[in-house]
């Protein structure tokens, strides 16, 4: 793709960036066959190709409309696309760029600011979203039915193993994951605890994604950069690794070298977090199971996040982790596709984002599975709000003895 850069951005790394990856789009097409969004609605800006189209224009110059703005807020960022295409075109990072030179010269509405605004301000504090939420699950039998499906019932933790183990890994909590199932971190921690590891947990907070893909980056950095602190003693301490039970955060951990590579106080300490950072799929794949005596009687439709198989790239692992413990796993058709969670996406675009659901449960359930397992806390809460089976993460089966 050729392309011509204004002013505005071309000597900037932001363009430079931009403009690589621009030139490396051929228009081929072969990312619409599997973008969610142009399979709904059929209009070519609102797949990769159409989106890309749109970036480079505005970074050639061409002034933004909100409708412009509207197609890039369509797309989920569930890289799809990426995966797809057959030049290696990095679109989420392009869209990042095109994202955050839409908004400064277009702006938003003052309803959309203040919505984006209270998710930030609630959703990466612990401290704040899970009072919220405790006090949702208390009055969630007089709700409507549309608040109702909405708020997640209470879930307990299992009793954090004590035991001390030569192999120690380090555990992100994440911001809502430790209010809405606190059992997927207490899971991990029983089952590598069979496998002779020591999970630690630390007061981290949120990864920094909700606000990166916000738009507030600063913000994300400020998030990150307490992180990197907070595990520091750690890692200066000789942990094997930094465990990620949701797929969503773990892409933004193994990110955190990019993002912080040109702070000089910063920049190796990222570097050595993205390192270390590993799905807990990739821990169990490594290790021998045989110590695990999981209850396999229930069959199980595995939903993979596109967390998990498009910024990861992790297909196949997990599933291949529960067969060989025995569990059988039904057939799930169009399993690439996203289900429609995306972080904040439910709640910013409602409508396409329920389309999404009913599609993917769906698709989940027409092998009749006993439960649903998942990898990622965004989508195990967006499908069981309406699931007619249980919803779980994938490592609560494996812990369950």
């Amino acid at each position: 793709m050729q392309t011509n850069l204004a002013d505005f951005i071309r000597h900037t790394a932001e363009g430079a960036e931009a403009d690589s990856i621009l030139r490396s789009c051929v228009h081929c097409g072969f990312c619409t066959a599997t973008c969610p969004t142009y399979q709904l609605l059929g209009d070519e800006l609102d797949g990769p190709r159409g989106r890309i189209y749109l970036i480079k224009q505005v970074l050639e110059g061409t002034p933004p409309a909100h409708a412009t703005q509207l197609h890039l807020d369509r797309c989920l960022t569930c890289r799809s696309c990426e995966t797809t295409c057959p030049s290696g075109v990095r679109f989420g990072r392009l869209l990042d760029i095109g994202r955050h030179v839409v908004e400064t010269q277009v702006g938003r509405t003052v309803v959309d600011r203040a919505l984006r605004k209270l998710l930030r301000t609630i959703l990466p504090y612990r401290n704040r979203f899970g009072p919220l939420l405790r006090c949702g699950q208390v009055f969630r039998g007089m709700m409507p039915p549309v608040l109702k499906k909405m708020t997640p019932p209470r879930v307990a933790a299992a009793p954090w193993p004590d035991n001390r183990h030569q192999r120690e890994m380090l555990v992100l909590n994440g911001c809502v994951q430790p209010a809405i199932a606190p059992n997927i971190n207490s899971d991990t921690a029983r089952v590598l605890d069979r496998l002779g590891i020591r999970l630690i947990t630390t007061n981290d907070g949120c990864c920094g994604a909700l606000s990166q893909h916000l738009n507030a980056r600063e913000e994300a950095l400020k998030f990150i950069r307490r992180n990197v602190d907070t595990w520091w003693p750690h890692i200066e301490a000789g942990v094997e690794a930094i465990v990620s039970t949701a797929s969503g955060c773990g892409v933004m951990l193994k990110d955190y070298g990019y993002l912080l590579r040109e702070d000089p106080g910063y920049a190796d300490k990222a570097a050595k977090i993205s390192a270390l950072t590993r799905d807990i799929s990739e821990i169990l794949e490594t290790e021998d199971l045989k110590k695990l005596r999981p209850n396999t009687k229930l069959r199980v439709a595995f939903q993979s996040p596109c967390s998990l198989q498009h910024g990861l790239r992790l297909t196949g692992r997990v599933e291949r982790i529960l067969t060989s413990l025995g569990f059988s796993l039904v057939a799930v058709p169009d399993a690439h596709l996203c289900c429609g969670s995306a972080g904040t996406y439910s709640i910013l675009n409602p409508t396409i984002s329920s389309q999404l659901k009913k599609n993917k449960l769906e698709a989940l359930g027409s092998g009749a599975p006993d439960v649903i397992a998942t990898a990622n806390i965004g989508c195990l809460s967006h499908l069981q709000s309406e699931a007619s089976v249980p919803v779980v993460h994938w490592i609560s089966l494996v812990a369950d003895s």
